[in-house]
């Protein structure tokens, strides 16, 4: 009786704070590639005076969860390319691995999805193939067992390569080798709810051909575009066409309608290797600095122009560890002290005094300096793509109501969860 008083009172006050709650959320991709990383505590003052309400990890690092607690931010989370096996083999691996890193955050984090592995589908390894699917599955029935499938999505992250071409966008479909595992993840997404994520990165197109590809239309700069001649629709960014591309192909593969598209990370790099076309500051500024104004007014694609993207930049900060061309460790909004990789509108407050040494160091020591911006960096003047004020309110009304939710199904299922 007392638990359903509680869900009542909770969705009286939730329905408003829906329903005022209309401001699109700007993701960042939170990566620790790196042995020379601030503590999450850090991580957290840098993400708030983004506005960033939207946080995606590669793991379920229990340091960064922790931190974030009561911070309102939305989590997606990582399982490991490592895990996958031996989750398919093995459905009480996806259960343990709730219980270790999903249950003991909820519902003070928020853990809004899983991603099972990363790029899976355009690997070589065939068993990891034949593995993702019933990994997901496995998960999804681990979260259930717990009441938790309405609230933690299961899905998982894919290149661009996964299609056989990209353009026109209408034109485009998966690759015939990947399409018998595609079809039925695909399946998998629409009858769970879940999102299908794809990692667009427009740099690439203009890495490899840069004397082809069109900068301003990578940068989202006006009086630049292309028109899909079987559609008549216009596109004046590479990005948009990217993402339609892979709605087209998710139509071809006769799931468009159920599955909602989330771009899982893109990004510009702000130094690279001399053969490295375009990786400036100055285009990371414009690339990153317009991408999060398109996400702020809540503008979809030329095929989807009512549904707003939801996106996800990579990367909060330069990993130095990551291998392969010098770009790779130079995705960052924010170089490894706080201080911004390049401009792009934000006015960031100063962390210093941290301690330790390594993206796994302890996080004590923190100082936040007053900047610019106010307490924290935030206040009038951060930047033309943050989420108003009244917006962050409705959001912290929103995740305290739902917290209420979350712990009340929690506690619902704690019995069976834990035993």
């Amino acid at each position: 009786m007392a638990l359903r008083l509680v869900l009542a009172a909770a969705l009286a006050v939730l329905a408003p704070a829906l329903a005022a709650a209309g401001a699109p959320a700007l993701g960042i991709n939170y990566g620790q590639v790196a042995d020379n990383l601030p503590p999450p505590q850090a991580a957290a003052v840098l993400l708030r005076a983004l506005n960033a309400t939207r946080v995606k990890l590669y793991d379920a690092d229990s340091r960064v969860l922790s931190a974030f607690a009561g911070s309102g931010a939305d989590f997606t989370v990582g399982l490991p390319d490592r895990l996958v096996p031996r989750l398919a083999a093995d459905p009480s691996a996806a259960s343990a691995w709730v219980r270790a890193n999903i249950l003991p955050h909820l519902p003070a984090t928020s853990i809004t999805a899983v991603t099972v592995g990363n790029e899976v589908l355009t690997g070589t390894d065939t068993a990891m193939l034949r593995s993702l699917l019933p990994a997901m599955e496995a998960l999804h029935a681990a979260l259930a067992a717990c009441n938790l499938t309405s609230r933690v999505a299961v899905t998982t992250a894919h290149s661009l390569a996964v299609l056989s071409s990209s353009f026109p966008p209408s034109a485009a479909a998966f690759r015939r080798d990947v399409l018998p595992y595609m079809s039925p993840l695909l399946g998998f997404l629409a009858k769970t709810g879940a999102p299908f994520l794809i990692n667009a990165y427009p740099y690439f197109a203009y890495k490899a051909d840069p004397g082809r590809v069109d900068l301003s239309y990578v940068l989202f700069e006006p009086n630049a575009g292309v028109s899909d001649a079987a559609t008549g629709l216009r596109y004046d960014n590479m990005l948009h066409a990217q993402v339609d591309a892979v709605r087209a192909a998710i139509c071809r593969a006769n799931y468009g309608k159920a599955v909602e598209i989330r771009v899982s990370e893109t990004g510009w790099p702000s130094q690279g290797d001399e053969d490295e076309a375009g990786a400036t500051p100055e285009n990371a500024a414009r690339y990153n600095g317009n991408l999060m104004r398109l996400v702020a007014q809540g503008k979809g694609t030329p095929a989807a122009p009512s549904e707003p993207m939801q996106v996800y930049v990579f990367a909060l900060f330069n990993e130095d560890q990551k291998p392969g061309p010098a770009s790779e460790r130079h995705y960052g909004l924010f170089k490894p002290d706080g201080t911004p990789a390049y401009d792009v509108g934000v006015k960031a407050p100063t962390i210093s005094g941290w301690k330790g040494n390594g993206s796994r160091s302890g996080g004590t020591g923190l100082v936040v300096a007053q900047g610019p911006g106010g307490a924290d960096g935030v206040g009038p003047g951060t930047g033309y793509y943050t989420v108003s004020a009244a917006a962050n309110k409705v959001k912290r009304q929103r995740w305290c109501v739902e917290s209420l939710l979350v712990a009340a199904v929690v506690a619902l299922a704690s019995g069976l969860c834990w035993s």
